[in-house]
C-alpha cells in the first residue's frame, strides 16, 4: 500500500494533537445506511471488501489483543461467512482485511474489531477503517479516520491523481448521513501500490 510518510504522520501521532473529536466505533454503523445511499443515489456497489488499518507496537499485551481480535473475526467467519486475512504493508502498517458480499456483515466485523482494540486499551493504535465501492467512474472509498473521528471520501484516478469531482459529489450526497471531515486538508489519500488495486493491497 502506498501511503506517504506525511499521511502516515497525520493518521498517526501528529493528528492526536488536533483531532476534532474523539473517535467513536459506533460511527462505523453509519456506513450501514451509507451503503444503500451509495447504490441507490450514486450507482456505487459494495466491492465486497473493507479493511481496518492499525499500527503495531512491540508489546506482549498488544500481541495478545491482536490474537483476541483474530479470534472474534474467526467466530464471525463461522457465523456470517465473513472471511478475513491479516497482513503488514511495506510501511509497517498492519491490516485486517474483511471479505463479504453483505455490507452489513463488513460493517459489523470492522466494528467488532475496532471495539475490541479499544476495550483492550489499544484504541490509540487504530488509524483508519476503509470501505470500498465500485462505480462507473471507477473505485471510490469512504475512509474513517480514528484520529479525526470523521469520514472522508477518496476516489483514486490513475497512479497518483484523485477524482475530485467524484469526491465532492460523495461529500454532498452523504453529508448529514455520515459524520464528515469538514477540513478538506485532512482528506488524505491512501494510494494503492498499483492503479486498480485497493489501498489495503
Amino acid at each position: 500500500m502506498g501511503i506517504f510518510d506525511t499521511i502516515r504522520a497525520v493518521l498517526g501521532t501528529s493528528a492526536e494533537t488536533d483531532a476534532t473529536r474523539e473517535a467513536d466505533p459506533e460511527d462505523l454503523f453509519g456506513m450501514s445506511t451509507a451503503y444503500m445511499t451509495m447504490e441507490a443515489e450514486l450507482g456505487y456497489d459494495n466491492c465486497g471488501e473493507a479493511a481496518l488499518c492499525f499500527s503495531g507496537v512491540d508489546s506482549t499485551r498488544f500481541d495478545e489483543a491482536v490474537e483476541t481480535v483474530e479470534a472474534i473475526l474467526e467466530a464471525g467467519e463461522v457465523d456470517t461467512g465473513t472471511g478475513f486475512h491479516r497482513h503488514e504493508d511495506d510501511h509497517g502498517y498492519q491490516w485486517f482485511v474483511l471479505e463479504d458480499d453483505d455490507p452489513e456483515d463488513l460493517v459489523t466485523s470492522i466494528h467488532f474489531a475496532a471495539d475490541q482494540f479499544i476495550e483492550e486499551g489499544f484504541g490509540s493504535r487504530l488509524l483508519a477503517a476503509v470501505f470500498g465501492f465500485q462505480g462507473a467512474d471507477g473505485d471510490a472509498y469512504w475512509i474513517y479516520s480514528f484520529r479525526r473521528g470523521a469520514y472522508y471520501p477518496f476516489a483514486p484516478k490513475g497512479a497518483n491523481d484523485r477524482n475530485q469531482r467524484v469526491e465532492f459529489k460523495l461529500q454532498s450526497v452523504l453529508d448529514g448521513e455520515l459524520g464528515l471531515e469538514d477540513d478538506e486538508s485532512y482528506w488524505y489519500p491512501l494510494w494503492p501500490d498499483a492503479p486498480g488495486n485497493h489501498p489495503w493491497e
